[in-house]
């Protein structure tokens, strides 16, 4: 029995100091990006500038990292898998996700959960497939090792390189990266995404006015304080462009429901996910929501997708875009694509500046 009791206490021993070790490893290599950062381009080839009262296209789309289309469920939306079954799918959403962007010849595009070296996506960098014209990319997710939230060694996410991507056939003055506040403290925190707001600036032909052109992606799975501290700062930021003279867009992921949208989807599984509720009250003077609750931006990933399922199949509005007064939206839609290649379908808008 000594022996036996001994032998356990060694392995305790070693399992706290390995933890230990990981622990101290992950906090040591913590991912912390400054407050700005000017970002350099991946790609600047869009030499003309942006037309004043032009008919414009924008596309936004969080495209699951390529990891998450029909086929998939994940473990933190009640799920059982942390990543694709292997490189042949994700290369086989990539490519769906590709030929999306590129057949709808979109003057802006913005896209969320991009991988660039990731164990999830089998280290595809999938920048390489759709950066274009004048492009931009910032870090929101940078980990050497993210565990398994439920088994924790067992499975686990592995190294994390993940962000947001935006690209323009218009030329691009500058872009930056601005941190949004992180909601967890140490030690979730080293694990987690720091979030931010990717900002290119496009100069406007006959005009000293620019076009703020903002990609986000808010938190998902805090208490809600997250969402709204981060909500507040991308409105105070819109704001103060737009003071400056500025036509001001910002879309993406805002992980909470546009104004309608649980009346038209009601949350039948709040035991999976809650997201937040996006007011119009938060906006800034003058600025609108654009969305569409014709069709779901978002599906729960608690099981591949089944649209026969209407139990077990939970649908979100949470994708669409924010505009300053000076942007006239002419259109605007969210385009069903069956959830095939991601968990979220795109958002396109049709607009013009002034």
């Amino acid at each position: 029995m000594k022996k036996f009791f001994k032998i356990l206490l060694i392995l305790v021993l070693a399992l706290v100091l390995a933890l230990g070790g990981l622990i101290g490893w992950l906090s040591a290599t913590e991912y912390k990006p400054a407050s700005i950062e000017a970002l350099k381009p991946l790609s600047d080839t869009a030499e003309e500038k942006l037309p004043q009262g032009a008919e414009l296209e924008l596309l936004s789309w969080n495209i699951g990292y390529a990891g998450l289309g029909k086929d998939s469920d994940f473990v933190m939306d009640g799920g059982e898998h942390m990543r694709a079954a292997d490189r042949e799918t994700v290369q086989r959403y990539l490519a769906g996700i590709s030929e999306t962007v590129r057949s709808g010849d979109y003057d802006l595009v913005l896209l969320q959960e991009v991988d660039v070296n990731s164990s999830r996506t089998y280290s595809i960098d999938e920048t390489g497939t759709l950066a274009s014209g004048d492009a931009a990319f910032a870090l929101n997710y940078s980990c050497g090792y993210v565990p398994n939230p439920n088994t924790y060694f067992i499975d686990p996410f592995g190294k994390i390189h993940s962000g947001l991507l935006s690209c323009s056939s218009y030329a691009v003055e500058s872009s930056e990266r601005r941190s949004l506040p992180c909601p967890f403290s140490w030690p979730l925190r080293i694990v987690n995404l720091k979030r931010c707001l990717l900002v290119s600036y496009l100069p406007v032909e006959g005009s000293d006015a620019q076009l703020v052109l903002v990609n986000l992606h808010l938190e998902a799975y805090d208490d809600g304080e997250g969402k709204l501290a981060q909500t507040k700062q991308l409105m105070d930021f819109l704001a103060e462009e737009y003071r400056k003279g500025n036509y001001v867009i910002a879309g993406g992921d805002f992980n909470q429901v546009f104004p309608g949208a649980l009346e038209a989807y009601p949350n039948t599984h709040p035991e999976n996910w809650i997201p937040g509720v996006l007011e119009e009250s938060s906006l800034p003077e003058g600025f609108s929501f654009v969305y569409d609750l014709a069709v779901p931006s978002c599906r729960l990933l608690n099981q591949p997708y089944d649209p026969a399922d209407t139990v077990n199949t939970q649908h979100y509005v949470i994708d669409g875009l924010i505009v300053s007064p000076n942007v006239t939206v002419k259109a605007a839609e969210t385009l069903d694509l069956g959830f095939e290649n991601s968990d979220h379908n795109p958002v396109r808008m049709v607009f013009s500046l002034g």
